[in-house]
């Protein structure tokens, strides 16, 4: 087995929950073409330079796009992240750059979440995970837009009983309101420009860093640390497959 291949481990988590129902020609076989597909972002390479191994290029990337229209990577994801216990999760967000070749328009292209910040073109990752750094959802938005607006939709996350942590930028009245009404607790420092108190905690402030290590995993494979794809979903569809395989391998 070659490096950040699936292990035998990873496939039979991964295996009976891909389509088993192919129609007519036999397909190649899928334990090779999602190796292929994690190869390509591993790497930041283009599919065409995916190496011929795995199958030819075409095979690959129909099959990762129909997979994704078909919604596997969301059941994938869906499936794996059931084992949240809810007691603990953390909200937060990461940029990364779009490369060139990302950010080309064509006709027909509409909303691609790519905006101008400071960090030039870029495309902002929002996730909510739990204690252990594993991602219960995904949100893409363009580079300059806010957290806290992004966090109504991944607030449903949140179960009764539970604790949110999260930094001053969700820190609104709104966001606090929500996570209330939810039932739980919200652990968010307040703005200096807040003149009421509220509970917050410290200690448990501390132990949002397994967010922060969430990013630094997923930005270990250059195709997520850099955006190369123009089409929204195929890199949104690919964050969905390398967040499953962080939650095989710490579950």
């Amino acid at each position: 087995m070659r490096r950040h291949e699936l292990t035998d481990g990873e496939w039979s988590v991964i295996a009976p929950l891909l389509p088993n129902k192919p129609r007519g020609v036999a397909r190649v076989d899928d334990r090779r073409v999602i190796n292929r597909i994690l190869w390509r972002f591993r790497t930041g390479a283009s599919w065409r330079d995916v190496p011929e191994r795995y199958g030819p290029r075409t095979t690959l990337y129909n099959r990762f796009v129909r997979w994704r229209s078909a919604g596997v990577w969301d059941r994938l994801l869906d499936a794996v992240s059931a084992a949240y216990d809810g007691d603990l999760v953390m909200i937060d967000s990461s940029c990364v750059r779009v490369h060139q070749n990302g950010a080309a328009i064509k006709k027909g292209d509409f909303d691609r979440c790519m905006g101008r910040s400071r960090g030039g073109l870029t495309t902002k990752i929002h996730a909510p995970v739990d204690a252990e750094g594993r991602a219960i959802r995904l949100v893409l938005t363009a580079g300059q837009a806010g957290d806290a607006p992004a966090a109504h939709a991944l607030l449903s996350d949140v179960r009764a009983g539970s604790v949110l942590l999260a930094d001053k930028a969700y820190d609104t009245d709104a966001i606090r309101s929500q996570t209330a009404s939810r039932g739980a607790f919200p652990s968010i420092p307040p703005r200096f420009t807040r003149k009421q108190a509220f509970p917050f905690s410290p200690w448990l402030y501390r132990q949002r860093n397994a967010i922060e290590r969430f990013f630094y995993r997923i930005k270990q494979m250059r195709g997520i640390a850099t955006r190369y794809d123009r089409l929204l979903e195929n890199y949104l569809a690919a964050l969905k497959l390398v967040a499953v395989r962080i939650w095989i391998k710490t579950s």
